[in-house]
């Protein structure tokens, strides 16, 4: 589910560097000619040198991190029309602990939208009890989560409620709304429902439909008569490591490429945790609790586990056709970015659009690879466990960058941030890949180009009237994102004080906040120099041949 926007971000400084001192000098905001981009060979040096030939008294205007400054826009669909529009599901069965630790596993996964892997908790011996209501109730008992209160229907519908006339109609916008409890207390009213449910359905005599709540009565879509209000317990975080040590080592059975921490993973990089994106979330569901339509934060990869005992739903899109939804949830007055809506299938058939279909049994995995857009409904009573991964591949990280430049023009926050994790990538990790090389080289030098460019403006025409704080960016310290347009801030933070906190704005909104960066305390979290040797150090690695001693490139 989209995440609800966090509260404003706030950084605690040393309030001696608060300023008071009024600057007479007045700059002239002017929007400038988009930034050449330069190629990927070029040394810090001639960062310096393109400064100098550039009007630094002029504030600096934002670059593209997508090459050659392209606008990024919702992709055309395929030319050819798919000639199944209810595709088969991509399903591995495994069998045994070699077929599950072994790469073509990680390979069929990524060259997929979106795919079933089934008996991999059989093979590496995952314990899902541990992940139960039974089981969280007596690890953590009071844990709070967030509750979401929706209507109970058929999976292929969305009835409009707010509607005076009967039979309601079907839409893409969906309505719920929000509050908090404890685990043990929505345990209470899952196993409530669960009775309930039985009791209305005593009738029936398959053990299958009570176990996944289906009855023939809620089951009919032109039916409006039997439709409960529900709650879904949504986002339980099971990031601290001391109270949930047990539920997270067992994950670490899983294979790297589907770890919530491994060196393979790009989100493993971002040096501070993101709750449901680099660490883990549980969702606690009845019958009909659903996750609306979206692409996973960056465009970043999914891996979901149904813990049982009922199965799960899931719709799902190529990537390549989430500019037609897009298009459509406009059409539906929804927001596609943030909004929350449950698409029509046959508004998607109509559109030419293949929709995967599937259910996720107990112990299930399913991986949803890069941008793929997808929807869920609980069938059933079940737990389900989440996180994103992020294969250091090309197609991903491109993704990432594109959607991050999208969500700037939209506006929209982008969870990742994917500058400051571009710059741990750099640090951390030899690259070998010559696209991804080029594209990680690429973003470091535009950053560079503008933490340089946003200096010698500062310099040239604030001079001393300006002075730039060191203060180090401490460890596993959040990333900073601009109090008014939300975008990610990196390295040099524009603080203010807003009711008694201290917040971070980019050069941009400073200066619409206050053209003279008056009460303004300027801070550089990263030495330059030191992003210069990072940069400069960050080289394609080069794999040996064994035979004869020679190197390639891969």
């Amino acid at each position: 589910m989209h995440a609800t926007k966090p509260p404003i971000d706030i950084i605690r400084i040393d309030k001696r560097l608060l300023t008071t001192d009024h600057l007479s000098i007045k700059t002239k905001y002017i929007k400038t000619e988009p930034i050449t981009s330069l190629s990927n060979d070029k040394n810090f040096n001639d960062v310096r040198k393109f400064i100098k030939c550039s009007p630094a008294i002029v504030p600096p205007t934002a670059v593209s991190y997508l090459p050659d400054g392209r606008i990024p826009t919702p992709p055309q669909p395929p030319k050819c029309t798919p000639l199944d529009l209810k595709p088969t599901t991509p399903t591995i069965v495994l069998g045994t602990r070699q077929e599950a630790l072994s790469g073509q596993l990680q390979q069929y996964c990524l060259s997929q939208p979106i795919c079933v892997i089934r008996g991999l908790s059989n093979v590496l011996k995952l314990d899902l009890g541990l992940f139960s209501t039974k089981t969280l109730i007596a690890t953590e008992p009071e844990h709070q989560i967030e509750v979401r209160m929706q209507r109970q229907q058929p999976s292929d519908v969305n009835f409009d409620f707010s509607s005076p006339t009967v039979p309601f109609k079907n839409v893409w916008k969906c309505e719920s709304s929000r509050s908090f409890t404890t685990i043990a207390k929505y345990a209470q009213y899952q196993a409530y429902s669960y009775h309930d449910m039985f009791k209305d359905d005593s009738n029936e005599s398959s053990t299958n439909n009570l176990t996944n709540g289906i009855s023939k009565k809620s089951s009919n879509k032109n039916s409006t008569a039997c439709i409960r209000t529900i709650k879904f317990g949504t986002n339980v975080d099971l990031s601290d490591e001391k109270k949930w040590s047990v539920q997270l080592a067992e994950l670490n059975k899983l294979p790297l490429f589907l770890r919530v921490q491994s060196t393979g993973n790009i989100l493993s990089h971002i040096g501070h945790t993101i709750l449901g994106m680099n660490s883990v979330q549980l969702y606690m569901k009845v019958p009909g609790s659903r996750t609306p339509g979206h692409q996973e934060n960056n465009n970043f990869c999914a891996v979901n586990i149904n813990i049982g005992p009922g199965d799960c739903e899931w719709f799902a899109v190529d990537f390549q056709y989430w500019g037609v939804i897009h298009t459509l949830c406009e059409k539906n007055s929804v927001n596609f970015l943030v909004g929350s809506w449950w698409p029509i299938l046959e508004d998607l058939y109509n559109a030419h659009v293949p929709v995967y279909r599937f259910i996720q049994k107990p112990g299930d995995l399913v991986f949803v690879s890069t941008g793929c857009v997808h929807w869920v409904q609980a069938i059933g009573w079940c737990n389900n466990v989440a996180w994103n991964v992020g294969p250091l591949t090309y197609t991903q990280y491109y993704a990432a960058i594109e959607r991050y430049e999208w969500n700037k023009l939209n506006p929209c926050k982008s969870i990742v941030p994917i500058i400051h994790l571009t710059w741990n990538i750099a640090r951390n990790i030899r690259v070998n890949d010559r696209q991804l090389f080029d594209l990680i080289k690429f973003i470091l030098y535009q950053s560079l180009k503008y933490i340089q460019s946003l200096l010698s403006y500062l310099e040239e025409a604030f001079g001393d009237n300006i002075p730039i704080r060191k203060q180090l960016r401490a460890t596993n310290e959040p990333v900073h994102y601009c109090i008014t347009c939300e975008c990610e801030v990196f390295n040099i933070l524009f603080v203010t004080e807003l009711d008694r906190k201290h917040v971070v704005r980019c050069l941009d909104c400073a200066l619409l906040h206050n053209k003279q960066l008056e009460n303004i305390v300027v801070l550089y979290q990263f030495i330059l120099d030191d992003l210069k040797t990072i940069y400069e150090q960050f080289q394609l690695c080069f794999m040996p041949i064994s035979n004869n001693k020679k190197q390639i490139e891969l």
